[in-house]
């Protein structure tokens, strides 16, 4: 395992970061245990997590059981969630609100079992709550000892530097770090959110590399999946997956990298990964999965060497989804 410094604060932490949003639906508990053995066995030191995983009924669930697998190793890890997104009926039960970040990193933390987070990350933006509201939310949550550093996910750049001018102005605490959708079928983010979290020193940990097992190269478009992200067993979220990716240019793509690793006799799933950390303005990358075998392919990616040449192919191959080009 390869560690890196977490943008310009003072933590050190692995350049593999054990995603959690399977816990509770697609894993059970003791398959999750499994996967954190497997990742702190592979020198994984940084877990991601969130109030609303797993999506629907069971929301919360992958919180309490990551809380139940630290309850006697808590030190030996960098634990960060996210809030904002919808945890109840009531209209304050989402959103950047004072109110409802105060409340939702309270909850998390007694699903967690914890005193405190690492890293207390908004889950998406909030149009509709001021900016400084917001802000000064996410000041208290540190100030008052709940969590560490803050940072976002689901950004688009301009809101990202428009909120960190108003962390400058205020002196509030500062955003450390951005948690982006990114992928060789997603690479929007490459041309204003990574220069701007390169220009800031933000810390970039990018979820989904593998598109939600697109980039496994296990499905086929004419595929109804009955398990999975893009299975009617997850509902909503199984529909916004299949929206993001189930088109034939995206399967398309997904044939050219495959033919690319089987020519390098590497499994396409490490490529994907290792393509992702040769790009230099990522921190770390976020791994899921629903079964501890399926990171084995994945956690190799910590000790492939992508050449120059190799990483310039997979770039010019996916250069149409650089370009915001969704492919539909």
């Amino acid at each position: 395992m390869q560690f890196t410094k977490f943008g310009q604060t003072g933590l050190t932490v692995s350049r593999m970061i054990l995603g959690t949003g399977t816990f509770g639906k697609q894993t059970d508990e003791k398959e999750a245990h499994r996967m954190l053995d497997r990742a702190a066995e592979a020198g994984i030191n940084f877990i991601d997590t969130a109030d609303i995983y797993p999506p629907g009924a069971e929301a919360g669930s992958a919180e309490t059981i990551t809380g139940r697998w630290l309850s006697n190793k808590r030190a030996g890890f960098i634990l960060g969630t996210k809030g904002g997104g919808k945890m109840g009926p009531a209209p304050w039960d989402a959103g950047s609100s004072r109110k409802h970040l105060l409340d939702a990193v309270d909850a998390s933390l007694r699903r967690l079992n914890t005193d405190y987070v690492d890293l207390y990350q908004l889950h998406m933006d909030d149009l509709a709550t001021p900016i400084d509201e917001m802000a000064a939310a996410m000041d208290t949550i540190v100030s008052s000892g709940r969590a560490r550093y803050i940072g976002v996910s689901n950004f688009l750049a301009y809101r990202l530097a428009k909120t960190l001018g108003r962390q400058d102005t205020l002196k509030l605490t500062r955003f450390v770090s951005a948690q982006p959708r990114y992928n060789l079928l997603f690479r929007e983010v490459e041309r204003e959110l990574f220069p701007l979290a390169q220009e800031e020193g933000l810390a970039v940990i990018p979820f989904n590399p593998l598109a939600g097992g697109l980039l496994s190269g296990k499905y086929k478009h004419g595929d109804t999946p009955e398990k999975g992200r893009f299975s009617a067993e997850l509902g909503g979220f199984g529909q916004m997956y299949y929206a993001r990716y189930w088109h034939e240019r995206q399967f398309e793509m997904v044939a050219k990298v495959q033919e690319i690793a089987t020519q390098h006799g590497t499994p396409i799933t490490t490529l994907s990964v290792a393509w992702i950390l040769a790009n230099p303005a990522i921190t770390s990358v976020i791994l899921g999965a629903s079964r501890a075998e399926q990171l084995t392919d994945t956690l190799a990616a910590a000790d492939y060497k992508l050449d120059g040449a190799l990483k310039a192919k997979l770039d010019e191959v996916s250069i149409e989804f650089r370009n915001g080009d969704s492919g539909k």
